[in-house]
Protein backbone atom coordinates (compact mmCIF):
# COMPACT_ATOMS: atom_id res chain seq x y z
CA UNK A 1 0.00 0.00 0.00
CA UNK A 2 2.71 2.61 0.75
CA UNK A 3 4.71 1.68 -2.69
CA UNK A 4 1.35 2.67 -4.16
CA UNK A 5 0.43 5.58 -2.13
CA UNK A 6 4.17 6.77 -2.95
CA UNK A 7 3.77 6.61 -6.77
CA UNK A 8 0.28 8.49 -6.83
CA UNK A 9 2.68 10.92 -4.53
CA UNK A 10 4.56 11.21 -7.10
CA UNK A 11 2.55 11.24 -10.10
CA UNK A 12 0.25 13.96 -8.51
CA UNK A 13 3.30 16.15 -8.19
CA UNK A 14 4.78 15.82 -11.67
CA UNK A 15 1.32 16.39 -12.93
CA UNK A 16 1.86 19.74 -10.99
CA UNK A 17 4.86 20.25 -12.27
CA UNK A 18 3.85 19.91 -16.05
CA UNK A 19 1.08 22.41 -15.62
CA UNK A 20 2.99 24.88 -14.16
CA UNK A 21 4.89 24.72 -17.00
CA UNK A 22 2.45 24.76 -19.63
CA UNK A 23 0.98 27.87 -18.02
CA UNK A 24 3.96 29.65 -17.40
CA UNK A 25 6.48 28.82 -20.11
CA UNK A 26 6.60 30.95 -23.67
CA UNK A 27 6.66 28.25 -26.44
CA UNK A 28 2.34 27.65 -27.08
CA UNK A 29 3.50 28.87 -30.79
CA UNK A 30 6.65 29.11 -32.26
CA UNK A 31 8.52 30.48 -35.44
CA UNK A 32 12.06 31.19 -36.63
CA UNK A 33 11.05 35.28 -35.34
CA UNK A 34 8.66 34.73 -32.33
CA UNK A 35 7.76 32.65 -29.69
CA UNK A 36 4.16 32.81 -28.37
CA UNK A 37 2.13 31.95 -25.02
CA UNK A 38 -0.91 32.50 -23.05
CA UNK A 39 0.16 36.27 -22.07
CA UNK A 40 2.68 37.77 -24.20
CA UNK A 41 4.77 37.10 -27.75
CA UNK A 42 8.63 37.23 -27.70
CA UNK A 43 10.85 37.97 -30.74
CA UNK A 44 14.98 38.29 -30.75
CA UNK A 45 15.07 41.34 -28.78
CA UNK A 46 12.26 41.90 -26.24
CA UNK A 47 8.61 40.46 -24.50
CA UNK A 48 5.56 42.36 -25.37
CA UNK A 49 1.42 41.73 -24.48
CA UNK A 50 -0.05 39.86 -27.16
CA UNK A 51 -1.94 42.30 -29.50
CA UNK A 52 -5.54 42.77 -28.82
CA UNK A 53 -5.53 40.04 -26.06
CA UNK A 54 -8.03 41.91 -23.72
CA UNK A 55 -10.58 42.57 -25.96
CA UNK A 56 -14.20 40.47 -26.48
CA UNK A 57 -12.33 39.27 -29.97
CA UNK A 58 -9.66 37.45 -28.03
CA UNK A 59 -12.14 35.48 -26.16
CA UNK A 60 -10.73 32.31 -26.88
CA UNK A 61 -7.46 33.29 -25.49
CA UNK A 62 -8.59 34.94 -21.98
CA UNK A 63 -10.70 30.83 -21.73
CA UNK A 64 -7.37 29.12 -21.84
CA UNK A 65 -5.40 31.39 -20.18
CA UNK A 66 -8.14 31.18 -17.69
CA UNK A 67 -8.66 26.97 -17.19
CA UNK A 68 -5.15 26.72 -17.57
CA UNK A 69 -4.63 28.71 -14.33
CA UNK A 70 -7.72 26.90 -12.81
CA UNK A 71 -6.18 23.34 -14.07
CA UNK A 72 -3.19 24.48 -11.76
CA UNK A 73 -4.33 25.52 -9.17
CA UNK A 74 -7.13 22.81 -8.78
CA UNK A 75 -4.48 19.83 -9.05
CA UNK A 76 -2.32 22.22 -6.03
CA UNK A 77 -5.28 21.96 -4.04
CA UNK A 78 -6.26 18.26 -4.96
CA UNK A 79 -2.68 17.56 -3.34
CA UNK A 80 -3.48 19.58 -0.38
CA UNK A 81 -6.77 17.77 0.38
CA UNK A 82 -4.74 14.32 -0.43
CA UNK A 83 -3.04 14.97 2.26
CA UNK A 84 -5.54 15.98 4.81
CA UNK A 85 -7.67 13.22 3.75
CA UNK A 86 -5.44 10.18 4.53
CA UNK A 87 -4.90 11.30 8.30
CA UNK A 88 -8.63 12.43 8.41
CA UNK A 89 -11.12 9.82 6.57
CA UNK A 90 -11.66 6.71 7.37
CA UNK A 91 -11.11 3.69 4.99
CA UNK A 92 -13.74 4.00 2.05
CA UNK A 93 -14.46 7.61 2.66
CA UNK A 94 -10.81 8.67 1.29
CA UNK A 95 -9.69 10.19 -1.81
CA UNK A 96 -13.17 10.31 -3.00
CA UNK A 97 -13.01 14.64 -2.77
CA UNK A 98 -9.39 14.66 -3.98
CA UNK A 99 -10.26 12.68 -7.30
CA UNK A 100 -13.29 14.78 -8.40
CA UNK A 101 -10.85 17.66 -7.51
CA UNK A 102 -8.30 16.18 -10.19
CA UNK A 103 -10.62 15.10 -12.78
CA UNK A 104 -11.88 18.66 -12.87
CA UNK A 105 -8.37 19.54 -13.15
CA UNK A 106 -7.84 17.39 -16.24
CA UNK A 107 -11.03 18.72 -17.32
CA UNK A 108 -9.67 22.27 -17.38
CA UNK A 109 -6.76 21.19 -19.21
CA UNK A 110 -8.46 19.26 -21.60
CA UNK A 111 -10.44 22.42 -22.59
CA UNK A 112 -7.85 24.75 -22.65
CA UNK A 113 -5.99 22.32 -25.10
CA UNK A 114 -8.39 21.41 -27.08
CA UNK A 115 -9.74 25.76 -27.51
CA UNK A 116 -5.97 26.44 -28.52
CA UNK A 117 -5.72 23.58 -30.62
CA UNK A 118 -9.07 24.57 -32.61
CA UNK A 119 -8.66 28.37 -32.40
CA UNK A 120 -5.59 29.27 -32.09
CA UNK A 121 -5.01 31.21 -35.62
CA UNK A 122 -8.32 32.92 -34.77
CA UNK A 123 -6.91 35.46 -32.24
CA UNK A 124 -3.49 35.87 -33.26
CA UNK A 125 -2.45 38.67 -35.84
CA UNK A 126 -1.44 38.18 -39.00
CA UNK A 127 2.11 37.74 -38.55
CA UNK A 128 1.50 35.11 -36.02
CA UNK A 129 0.01 32.94 -38.25
CA UNK A 130 3.20 30.85 -39.77
CA UNK A 131 4.89 28.95 -37.10
CA UNK A 132 4.33 25.47 -35.09
CA UNK A 133 3.11 24.30 -32.03
CA UNK A 134 5.47 24.73 -29.20
CA UNK A 135 6.62 22.57 -26.24
CA UNK A 136 4.45 24.06 -23.56
CA UNK A 137 1.15 23.51 -25.82
CA UNK A 138 3.12 19.18 -25.95
CA UNK A 139 3.53 19.79 -22.10
CA UNK A 140 0.14 20.68 -21.40
CA UNK A 141 -1.85 17.71 -23.69
CA UNK A 142 0.68 15.30 -21.80
CA UNK A 143 -0.56 16.88 -18.49
CA UNK A 144 -4.04 16.17 -19.65
CA UNK A 145 -3.87 12.34 -19.10
CA UNK A 146 -1.86 12.71 -16.22
CA UNK A 147 -3.95 14.53 -14.68
CA UNK A 148 -7.38 12.22 -16.05
CA UNK A 149 -4.97 8.55 -14.25
CA UNK A 150 -4.18 10.72 -11.40
CA UNK A 151 -7.97 11.30 -10.61
CA UNK A 152 -9.00 7.83 -11.22
CA UNK A 153 -5.98 6.27 -9.32
CA UNK A 154 -7.32 7.89 -6.62
CA UNK A 155 -10.74 6.45 -6.78
CA UNK A 156 -9.21 3.58 -7.49
CA UNK A 157 -7.22 3.72 -4.08
CA UNK A 158 -10.13 4.54 -1.89
CA UNK A 159 -11.04 1.41 -1.43
CA UNK A 160 -7.49 -0.29 -0.80
CA UNK A 161 -6.68 -1.48 2.57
Amino acid sequence: MLIILAFIILFHITSAILLFIASIKNEWWVSNNFSLDLWYYCNNTNCYDIPNSATSDAAYLQTVQATMILATILCCVGFFVFILQLFRLKQGERFVFTAIIQLLSAFCVMTAASIYTAEHLHFKDEIFRTGDYGYAFVVAWVAFPMTLLSGLMYLVLRKRK
